[in-house]
């Protein structure tokens, strides 16, 4: 179930991206011959409305645009290599658009339903999480990570934190300082069982204070009215936008150093046990999971390579610049080239994820 919800967020998504393309060409008067939901070859044609073909096809992962004027340069009122640099750019921008959008009602209807979020400790139902771990200290010795979920706190004589909250867990670990406490918590679904002793020193401020080094947040589902939920929505989509772009930026210049972190990124098949994880934690996850991969689209077609929108942008800016067209040849090798290394850096995460799920 986990992996034919994979495909359906990829198809929405992508299907979701041509559509920017789709209207936007409508909108600048360049004909299109075909709307595609999955790649070819062809199941069969829903039908045709004015110029332009509606078809299902066999491969079901993404969806398509074929553009007049497109592939073959041919001119005309109506084709696309006979727009504007302008109405060009706006066409290639759009699906970049469109998952910025999508992205955001994603999040919306998330929220709605109830996405976590920090909640008073008296809150009832509320889930007590790791929010950030010390480096070097026992917690992150131990291997406890932020996200972790904390269900019990243990120690020696079988007391336990009593009440699970941030300052009832904090004042029973001060408490037993030194003494070896067994802590339970919630990872990916499964449940995880570590010892550690309270140290002292571990906070700087508090070095009198034994502590095991993380932070710990009351964390509920919350829903929201249609009115705050798009508004949050909104901003949750913008601080996606940054926090994904500041994390290629970070994935691409780190690569130049240390060749490309697979551990890092995550595929299709790393994606399944992902969608798992969340849809354990109920639908509005789920959403919140495809508003944030939609962003992550949108910021990925951006990237300058050839047979990206980012790199159809950059030819149609070099023509722009130089009033000249770039030569199809040098355009289909160019493409072709990002193509394979697409496709080359697809199997090799996809590869790392297998590796990951049996190792």
């Amino acid at each position: 179930m986990s992996a034919l919800l994979v495909v359906v967020i990829l198809v929405v998504l992508i299907v979701g991206h041509e559509l920017g393309h789709f209207v936007a060409a409508k909108l600048s008067k360049v004909k299109v011959q075909e709307f595609g939901v999955g790649y070819p070859p062809r199941l069969f044609r829903f039908g045709k409305i004015g110029d332009t073909e509606y078809t299902l096809n066999w491969l079901p992962f993404g969806g398509f645009v074929r553009l007049f004027g497109e592939d073959d340069d041919k001119k005309g009122p109506n084709s696309f290599a006979g727009a504007s640099h302008t109405r060009q750019a706006v066409i290639l921008c759009a699906g970049v658009f469109a998952n910025f959008i999508l992205g955001w009602l994603l999040f919306t209807a998330a929220f709605m339903l109830g996405m976590p979020t920090a909640v008073s400790e008296d809150t009832p139902g509320a889930r007590l999480l790791v929010s950030s771990v010390i480096a070097n200290s026992p917690a992150a010795e131990s291997g406890l990570i932020a996200g972790d979920e904390i269900l019990s706190v243990i120690s020696e004589n079988g007391q336990g934190a009593s009440d699970l909250s941030p300052s009832t867990v904090s004042e029973f670990i001060a408490d037993n300082g030194g003494e070896n406490l067994t802590v339970t918590y919630l990872r990916g679904g499964e449940h995880f069982k570590i010892t550690l002793a309270p140290a002292h020193s571990v906070i700087e401020d508090e070095s009198g204070k034994p502590a095991l080094g993380i932070a710990i947040t009351s964390i509920a589902n919350v829903q929201k009215s249609l009115g705050a939920a798009f508004i949050d929505g909104g901003i949750f989509a913008v601080s996606s936008l940054k926090t994904v772009a500041i994390g290629l930026y970070t994935i691409i210049t780190d690569s130049f150093g240390s060749g490309v972190q697979l551990k890092n990124l995550v595929g299709p098949v790393g994606l399944v046990g992902v969608v798992d994880d969340a849809s354990g934690h109920g639908l509005g996850h789920v959403l919140g999971l495809a508003g944030f991969i939609s962003i992550n689209l949108a910021i990925i077609n951006l990237i300058p390579i050839p047979a990206l929108d980012g790199g159809r942008l950059v030819f149609v800016g070099i023509e722009a610049i130089s009033r000249r067209k770039v030569p199809n040849v040098v355009a289909g090798v160019l493409n072709a080239v990002g193509f394979i290394a697409i496709i080359a850096l697809m199997l090799a995460v996809t590869y790392n994820d297998i590796i990951r799920l049996v190792a």
